[in-house]
């Protein structure tokens, strides 16, 4: 006796971890979001990002 086949191909939703389009685009976001404070901090201050950290 066969079995029914399914009339509808499930929707499973794509995971939120590992190298997948949400990811890369959250990550690329936050990279955008560092480099712009980054910039805005060192122009506030004058002083570089090394120097702001106390590493120059």
């Amino acid at each position: 006796m066969a079995q029914p086949q399914p009339t509808t191909t499930p929707r499973a939703e794509e995971p939120k971890f590992g190298f997948n389009d949400y990811s890369e685009r959250l990550n690329g976001r936050a990279a955008m979001l560092g480099f712009t404070i980054m910039v805005v901090i060192e122009y506030l201050t004058g002083q570089g990002l090394l120097t702001w950290l106390g590493l120059q």
